[in-house]
């Protein structure tokens, strides 16, 4: 079962999870927009080290604190790292109390009926069993929809929901992400296909276990809220897609129920060559921009 106090962290504080989780083909980017380039780094190693530096730099700021980031989604090497001499999730939870949740998933099949389910895992249980042990309380996975087939749809929501049961059974939480591409010229059609069949699949899930979904933001504002009220439905946090900051925020803030879960929006002010001062400062101003679309409702 799933740390109680964690739990009611996650269904009931207000606030919103990092998403601390950029893997192989995000980090790049990640860095780029943070001030460091790719000549700056060369190989995975150094671009992985450079990118935990970057992490540690947000968990440890002052600004960053469960008071108002309740949950934070890490990369596997960010999980097996150490910030301030103590392994990530065990710092974020007793010295931040912020819950640490654990990306799964090991990126994207190819398109096929307008989606992409993801590539297998067949290490998962063992990365579970890893997970238990490290203090995770719960685990995020991918899936890209970009066209509204109902087929398709069908197979992601499937996937996404054998996995999780596959998960509940590590007493672990899933995030189970669906997510709509704020591209697809059928965005509002294929969301309308998501909710039925989430619907349908959260009616599966066991009595006295909690899933919670990672969506992208809903064209039509709360559309979701059938979803959001659901018995199985510990929380429904929002992605930001690749949305402005700005954006995100304004749209996110017409759903009720639905906090953040923001990757590229929460670190897109930070550079590394700020000073603490100014990086704890520009922290502090996007965590409470993002903090308010989640908690104050339109």
């Amino acid at each position: 079962m799933a740390d109680e106090k964690m739990l009611s962290q996650m269904s009931g504080e207000g606030g919103f999870i990092a998403a601390l989780d950029q893997s192989g083909g995000s980090t790049p980017g990640a860095l780029r927009l943070y001030g460091i380039a790719d000549s700056d780094y060369s190989g995975d190693e150094e671009m992985f080290r450079l990118m935990h530096e970057m992490r540690v730099r947000i968990m440890t700021a002052p600004s960053f604190s469960g008071d108002k980031v309740i949950g934070a989604i890490l990369f596997e090497r960010t999980m097996d790292g150490e910030a301030k001499g103590k392994p990530v999730p065990s710092y974020l939870w007793q010295d931040r109390g912020v819950v640490p949740f654990l990306k799964v998933d090991k990126g994207l099949a190819a398109e096929e009926n307008g989606v992409q389910v993801m590539k297998p895992m067949p290490d998962l249980d063992d990365l579970l069993a890893r997970a238990v042990k490290k203090g995770i309380f719960g685990t995020k996975m991918r899936s890209v929809i970009a066209n509204a087939d109902k087929t398709g749809i069908a197979a992601v929501v499937k996937q996404q929901f054998e996995i999780g049961h596959q998960i509940l059974g590590h007493g672990l939480v899933p995030i189970i992400e669906p997510e709509v591409s704020i591209k697809s010229p059928t965005k509002q059609e294929a969301e309308a296909i998501l909710r039925d069949e989430i619907a349908q699949r959260l009616d599966t899930v066991p009595a006295g276990e909690k899933v919670m979904l990672k969506l992208t933001i809903p064209t039509v504002p709360d559309f979701y809220k059938p979803l959001v009220d659901h018995k199985a439905v510990a929380r429904v946090v929002a992605l930001s897609g690749g949305y402005s900051r700005a954006d995100a925020c304004e749209k996110l803030s017409h759903n009720h129920g639905m906090i953040a879960s923001f990757s590229r929006a929460l670190t897109e002010d930070l550079r590394v060559s700020m000073s603490d001062a100014e990086f704890d400062a520009s922290l502090a101003k996007t965590i409470d921009e993002i903090y308010q679309a989640s908690v104050v409702k339109a």
